[in-house]
């Protein structure tokens, strides 16, 4: 183990984290779930195992215990940089002095739209805000106003859009939301645009928008995002691209604008800010004008957030994006996740568990699934290789990389990943995960009981 104060290996002591699990407690005393996002909970790692940080640079994290981590998908696939990146850190330090907010727009908020319309040519109009939850909501609004049609056609095989009633309420952690609202969201499933023109059909002139990440752990089927563009220009509904993940990840202008195919309105956020706080709403002039001041119609309330152009938050998007197009990040991030998945993928096959360790997804966000005896997915196995991974300095609820690893990183991460999955095997041939536990598995995010 990678540590400031102590050493911990597999073969000396077992692996603790007395501070953290302190630290822990002290979250749930006070903060429903012990943390912000369902997603950072402590149920979602190894039992007194979820290391809690203080302070990060670059691909690194430490814990309150003093141990060093190799990090993956920082903070959720947000911060794609690294922390504490100079040029973005610099930008944000520019404006502290200068003042965050005031009561009428910054000319920062000027520079910061033409900068993001610039990055994302296939947008007419932005506008900011400080969650993903936010835009994406504006957007299904939106759509409703403009068709003036109920229902929101969401893609299933996607595990979220937004903490709004409209998305939540079709989840298992339903509780609260009203029936009626849930029933005015429907399903269609990703890659099968027969599936959706049924829908269509079904709901017939009721569907204002279809709502999908344009990509995911797999790439599009050929035509197939085009297919949706003349399904919805068809039917008369909406065609919004989540792009919280794909944007930036995929190409400077997301999905959109590796793939070529132009949506009505799209959503950005996660490594927008490198970490700090800022999504965006764009999409064509028509649609998004219907949310100012400069139309006949019936007003939108699209979004009016007190903090949505913070300008410290403006200033790292603009740092995010310039760093990005100069750089090349886009091609690093694809660079850095192929040779992890190469390292990973030879390791688990070197240790027999190439069938049972599988990592996926473009090598910009990749993912990874923990299969049991019979290839079938296991939380109790992602326990098991979890510990081993946070034993041996690896802090990874997935393999996403961002553009501050180096070849050192992932080949100590890939070491790690070896001795990892030398105790899956052990855990295979045994055909129980149970004494290389230590302790009740990790959940899901999304359960109807705690």
């Amino acid at each position: 183990m990678d540590t400031e104060h102590t050493e911990h290996t597999e073969a000396t002591a077992e692996f603790l984290l007395p501070r953290s699990r302190t630290a822990n407690e002290r979250l749930h005393a006070m903060i429903p779930g012990g943390a912000h996002t369902y997603a950072k909970g402590d149920d979602q790692y190894p039992e007194n195992l979820a290391p809690v940080i203080s302070h990060g640079r670059g691909a690194h994290v430490w814990d309150v215990d003093g141990n060093r981590y190799v990090e993956y998908g920082s903070g959720l696939r947000s911060v794609s940089l690294g922390h504490a990146h100079p040029r973005v850190i610099e930008a944000v330090r520019r404006e502290l002095d200068r003042g965050s907010n005031f009561v009428r727009p910054s000319i920062v908020e000027v520079e910061a739209a033409e900068r993001f319309l610039a990055t994302v040519p296939t947008a007419e109009m932005v506008k900011f805000a400080k969650n993903g939850s936010d835009v994406t909501t504006a957007a299904v609004r939106l759509a409703r106003a403009v068709t003036g049609r109920p229902r929101v056609a969401i893609c299933g095989d996607h595990p979220f859009f937004s903490v709004d009633d409209w998305f939540i309420g079709t989840t298992p952690m339903s509780a609260g939301i009203p029936a009626a609202t849930t029933e005015l969201t429907v399903s269609f499933p990703y890659g099968d645009l027969a599936a959706t023109e049924e829908l269509l059909t079904r709901y017939q002139d009721e569907v204002a928008c279809l709502i999908l990440e344009p990509a995911t752990h797999t790439e599009p089927p050929s035509g197939y995002l085009a297919g949706l563009r003349e399904l919805a220009d068809r039917h008369g509904c909406v065609l919004v691209f989540d792009e919280m993940i794909t944007g930036f990840r995929w190409s400077e202008a997301g999905a959109q604008g590796l793939y070529g195919v132009v949506p009505d309105l799209s959503t950005f956020g996660k490594a927008l800010g490198n970490g700090f706080a800022v999504s965006a709403l764009a999409g064509r002039r028509d649609l998004m004008e219907r949310g100012g001041l400069r139309h006949s119609g019936d007003r939108v309330f699209l979004l009016s957030t007190t903090h949505g152009a913070e300008t410290h938050s403006l200033a790292a998007a603009m740092a995010v994006q310039t760093t990005y197009v100069e750089e090349g990040v886009t091609a690093q991030l694809h660079t850095l996740g192929e040779r992890l998945a190469a390292g990973v993928r030879e390791a688990a096959a070197g240790m027999g568990v190439g069938d049972h360790i599988v990592v996926r997804g473009r090598a910009s966000n990749l993912v990874f699934a923990t299969l049991d005896e019979n290839r079938q997915p296991s939380q109790q196995y992602r326990t098991l290789f979890l510990r081993r991974l946070l034993a041996g300095g690896v802090l990874a609820p997935s393999f996403v990389v961002s553009s501050a690893l180096d070849d050192a990183d992932i080949d100590h991460t890939v070491d790690v990943v070896a001795q990892a999955c030398a105790v899956y095997r052990k855990a295979l041939d045994a055909g129980d995960p149970t004494p290389w536990m230590a302790g009740r598995p990790v959940k899901p995010v999304f359960r109807r009981l705690a």
